[in-house]
């Protein structure tokens, strides 16, 4: 079995592949301050708990976007699965091409997704990541990531309300019954997601218009990204773990390196 883990600023992802089935899937919240005995104890226990023999564990791989979570992560990996971690970083083949100003600046996380979306469902295509950042990404049909969005993910935008304004709670993020709403609560709810579905709906059409790919399939993935996708029609697909899918397939792609 392979160990797929995405670590994003927010969350930790894990899954576990049987061939090229998914067997498993974790979250834990990223902290730095977390030491390889700690990571290395969750994960045993995640393992146990859902009935996978950690032993079961030939190989690993893993996205980051958080350097300092780095060292205890794979040296947990080292000490409690006795495995050296494969990890995805510049020189890596992924199978699609690169080519925005600054290759080596693309996050590993946006690398995965397209990836898993260019091979699952084809280019183009326009990938949204809905994390801590929401990104939307274009790859060409020929697999080609030459373009992106970058803005303040949902959670962000709802924590700089209430941090910023004094008399503005902290709110959970969903969609009220009506935009029309008649206290501070779902006011703040309507402003955060009707305003998100407007800016998911004008960028997507935007980038179509731009690269004139009004074809372009658009793929949802992220923790929030059901929040938005049930209330629009401008994604074609929704899939959650379309990161863990791009890390397994980038793995296929470099294993007989590795060895």
């Amino acid at each position: 079995m392979l160990m797929t883990i995405d670590v994003g600023n927010t969350n930790i992802e894990i899954g576990v592949f049987d061939s090229d089935n998914l067997v498993g899937t974790w979250r834990m919240v990223t902290k730095t301050r977390r030491t390889s005995d700690e990571f290395g104890v969750f994960m045993i226990t995640l393992l146990n708990a859902r009935g996978i023999d950690p032993q079961s564990i030939k190989d690993a791989i893993i996205s980051s976007v958080v350097p300092n979570i780095m060292y205890s992560l794979v040296n947990s990996i080292k000490k409690y699965l006795d495995i050296d971690p494969m990890i995805i970083e510049p020189g890596i083949k992924t199978g699609i091409s690169i080519q925005t100003e600054n290759p080596k600046s693309v996050g590993a996380d946006r690398i995965c997704d397209l990836v898993g979306a260019y091979f699952i469902y084809g280019g183009p295509a326009i990938v949204i990541d809905f994390g801590t950042a929401t990104t939307y990404d274009f790859i060409t049909e020929k697999g080609v990531f030459n373009a992106g969005v970058t803005s303040p993910g949902i959670q962000i935008s709802a924590d700089a309300l209430w941090s910023k304004a004094a008399q503005l709670p902290n709110i959970e993020i969903e969609k009220p019954k009506s935009i029309l709403a008649k206290n501070t609560i779902t006011s703040m709810q309507a402003g955060l997601v009707y305003g998100y579905i407007g800016q998911v709906e004008y960028i997507v059409r935007k980038m179509k218009e731009e690269t004139g790919c009004f074809n372009a399939k658009v793929i949802a993935t992220g923790g929030l990204a059901k929040i938005i996708f049930s209330e629009t029609n401008s994604i074609d697909i929704m899939d959650p773990v379309l990161s863990l899918k791009g890390i397994k397939m980038i793995y296929d792609r470099n294993k007989q390196v590795k060895i």
